[in-house]
This record gives structure tokens, C-alpha cells and sequence, in this order.
């Protein structure tokens, strides 16, 4: 029996992904599911770059400003909600359309990885957050790298949430995010995911890139990352697009 059809789009940021699944939805009558870590979180609009109702054109669009900056998001979190959206999506007789740049969300999608629901060692990470502003970011990433060479080669050495999360995972269930990783891909995913990644010449993306921070400048991104710090005391996950 043929699965679903699902389609994603990927790519990196600037480089056109939200248009483009706008005028694809439109061909093919779907509707868009973002696979955005950021543009999920209420209130960070502009630092985001998160598509407005005059982008959308008329086309709905799931999974943004579904969360508030000071509450945690997981990744088996998206997942979920997710695949209950393609669901909806496909009984209304129209083709889900997944956008987005962040890799792991979409990644959870399409090999249906298995994400255990692991209570946090709240006292360990902080731990590891004393480490890095104390002794620096460099030993974290060492320690990571003895633990789960392969993860880290995906890894920048400046990726502290990355980093942590990589020990965090040995530190809980003794298994590697590599090993997790593999155990986890061992059920079939219920949708057939059709992927389309956008490529450019590194130049005119960078271009791109660098007129969209102006841009965000000019509309008051400052201002927004300063109301945003006066208004939510934590940002258990949401750090990572303030890059506090």
C-alpha cells in the first residue's frame, strides 16, 4: 500500500525556502507545516524572520507562534504535533508541505526517530553551564568529542546547546547520541517524504544574509530582543535564536 506523500523543503536560511512553499502550496493545493526551532516562539518576530500573513498569502501555515519564549520545547515535542498536522492536512484531502531549516526537526520527521521523553538533570546542566563560563566552552567540547566523535563532527566547537546536549544524553542513559540515534530510526516512518534542499553559490548567500540582518535592524530588531529580555525571565530553549 503506497504511504502518504509528504513534501519537504530545506535549505539554508536566506535562501528562499518560505516563498517557495508558499508557491508550491499553491500549485498543488497544501498547506505548510514549518520546520522552524525559532519561529515557533510568540513575540520573536523579527530576529526570526518569521513569515507574515501578507507572506503566507492566504496559505495556512502550522507550528509558528505556538509556544511562549520562557517555556521548553523538545524536539519529540514537535514531532508529535507535527504529524497530527499532516494527519489533518491529508484527511482534508491536501498535500502538507514541511518548510524549514532546522535540521533535527525535520530529520525526527523523515526517518521517524523514536525520541525518549527524558526528565532533565536540571543540577548537572547547570553544572556543565558553571564549566563552560568558568573553564570555557573548549572543555565541554572535548569532553564531548572522547564521548561521541561521530556526533561531534557535526558540531561547532562555539554549539554550547549542541555540546551539552550530546553529554547530557551519555550522562542519562549511558548510550551515545550516535547509538541513540541509530536505535532510534528503527521504525518505518508512516509518510513517504519527498526532500528538496535550495543550494546556492556561498557568495550570494552570504549577500542575501547580510542584507536580511540589515533589514531586521532597520525594523527594530534591537528593540524586540530588549523587550523580549525585559519580559520573560528564562528562556529554557528559546536562548538559542537571542543567543543569550
Amino acid at each position: 500500500m503506497d504511504k502518504p506523500k509528504v513534501i519537504v523543503i530545506a535549505g539554508p536560511t536566506a535562501s528562499g525556502k518560505s516563498k517557495l512553499a508558499v508557491n508550491l502550496a499553491k500549485k498543488v493545493n497544501g498547506e505548510i507545516i514549518s520546520a522552524d526551532s525559532m519561529q515557533i516562539y510568540k513575540d520573536m518576530n523579527i530576529g526570526t524572520a518569521k513569515i507574515t500573513k501578507k507572506e503566507m498569502e492566504g496559505i495556512k501555515h502550522y507550528m509558528i507562534d505556538v509556544v511562549m519564549p520562557n517555556e521548553r520545547y523538545s524536539v519529540s515535542t514537535y514531532k508529535k504535533h507535527s504529524e497530527k498536522y499532516i494527519e489533518e492536512i491529508l484527511k482534508k484531502g491536501k498535500t502538507p508541505i514541511i518548510c524549514g531549516g532546522t535540521g533535527l526537526y525535520i530529520d525526527s520527521l523523515i526517518y521517524g526517530i523514536k525520541f525518549n521523553e527524558e526528565k532533565i538533570d536540571e543540577e548537572y546542566r547547570n553544572n556543565l553551564n558553571t564549566i563552560a563560563e568558568k573553564e570555557g566552552l573548549e572543555k565541554l567540547y572535548n569532553q564531548a568529542l572522547k564521548i561521541d566523535p561521530e556526533a561531534m563532527k557535526k558540531i561547532s566547537k562555539n554549539d554550547k546547546k549542541r555540546i551539552i546536549r550530546v553529554l547530557e544524553i551519555y550522562h542519562k542513559t549511558g548510550k551515545t547520541k550516535t547509538q541513540q540515534n541509530i536505535e532510534s530510526r528503527k521504525i518505518e516512518p508512516k509518510y513517504e517524504y519527498k526532500v528538496f534542499a535550495i543550494n546556492m553559490e556561498r557568495d550570494i548567500l552570504y549577500d542575501r544574509i547580510n542584507k536580511r540582518v540589515d533589514i531586521m535592524i532597520e525594523k527594530g530588531l534591537i528593540e524586540e530582543v530588549k523587550y523580549i529580555l525585559k519580559k520573560y525571565k528564562e528562556f529554557p530553549t528559546a536562548m538559542q535564536g537571542l543567543r543569550l
